[in-house]
């Protein structure tokens, strides 16, 4: 896919400076810090990490599902066609989710409800944004239920979701997210629960649906794997702050920041099936809490490149190494660089 260009189309979702804190006992614990992202129409943007880095609680700021206010605070500019989602009342949202804004969620079995049809489900968000008679609803549900490959949609459309395969519920999911075409598609780990084969029907549903409609998806992920099948653009994130972005192309080939040199030596390859090619790469420890950060670059206790007095000491920018458009947040991006083109010289 191509990704189109920012300075010929604007962008479907502008976000700019997203710092979102949770409140509790008297203290705010910022978990995202003033990040930045546009996405066009008919680009995938990959947001890229580890459990605990801020993916889903940045998918949920975007959609205006966190705590009120009491509990939270989120700051910033979330803009799609020229509206900053963090200035509507919640009555203003609820006629963007759905039209503007519709999201996947991880587990479908949280999103349907058992006790009702899938189809009745489906219909909920039609009945209540467009002016549309009872035949003319059912006739779109079963419209939903054949785009995202469900077969014998009539009989489907009466069952329980407890009745339905986890693929098959999955793809419910998506028809309930693209019934009223949005401009965006938020997908968060929209694979995760399902076996391979149902995965790679799935991305390729996804796909097949970007390519007739035009809409922008964000799609949030840990899997390198995934990205590799769905992404133009990869956001590689980690304790709340993105620390590489750029082209999928130069973020699978070229990674800069240690943290997605490590996501990606973690991933098996099938071109090294059979071969003793050692173990696969891993990343020690984990990813610290949101209210114990470390000082310096967050990533730097667990980072092989580290020295002390360097990345223990500032927080690095994001800044662009090489290409423009390919941004990492590293201090020493160039020591690292000299270091792997000495390694290749041997």
């Amino acid at each position: 896919m191509t990704t189109p260009s920012s300075s010929t189309t604007d962008p479907v979702l502008s976000v700019r400076d997203l710092t979102i804190r949770f409140k509790a006992r008297g203290r705010e614990t910022p978990v995202v810090h003033g990040i930045d992202f546009d996405i066009h129409g008919g680009e995938t943007l990959a947001l890229v990490g580890e459990s605990g880095s801020g993916k889903s609680v940045t998918s949920f700021a975007l959609m205006r599902l966190l705590p009120d206010a009491r509990h939270c605070t989120i700051e910033g500019q979330v803009n799609i066609g020229g509206v900053n989602l963090l200035e509507l009342t919640e009555r203003k949202m609820t006629s963007v989710r759905g039209p503007k804004i519709a999201m996947i969620f991880q587990e479908p079995l949280t999103s349907l409800n058992p006790v009702h049809r899938v189809g009745d489900q489906i219909a909920e968000a039609i009945r209540y944004h467009r002016k549309m008679t009872r035949a003319q609803i059912r006739d779109r549900v079963l419209e939903l239920l054949t785009l995202v490959g469900i077969p014998d949609p009539e009989r489907r459309m009466s069952a329980y979701p407890g009745a339905m395969s986890g693929g098959m519920r999955q793809r419910v999911v998506i028809a309930m997210a693209l019934a009223l075409e949005p401009d965006l598609l938020i997908a968060d780990e929209p694979t995760t629960a399902l076996d391979v084969t149902v995965q790679a029907q799935i991305l390729e549903l996804l796909r097949d649906i970007q390519n007739r409609t035009g809409m922008a998806m964000l799609f949030i992920t840990h899997d390198f794997g995934v990205v590799a099948e769905i992404a133009d653009r990869v956001m590689v994130m980690y304790s709340g702050r993105i620390v590489e972005e750029g082209r999928l192309e130069d973020v699978l080939t070229q990674p800069r920041m240690p943290y997605t040199q490590g996501l990606l030596s973690s991933v098996p390859r099938l071109e090294d099936a059979g071969l003793r090619t050692g173990a696969l790469g891993t990343i020690e420890g984990f990813v610290p809490t949101a209210g114990n950060l470390p000082d310096g670059c967050s990533f730097h206790p667990r980072c092989p490149h580290a020295r002390p007095g360097v990345c223990d000491t500032a927080m690095p920018a994001l800044e662009p190494h090489g290409r423009p458009d390919h941004p990492v947040r590293c201090l020493r991006i160039e020591d690292i660089a000299a270091s792997d083109m000495e390694d290749l010289s041997v």
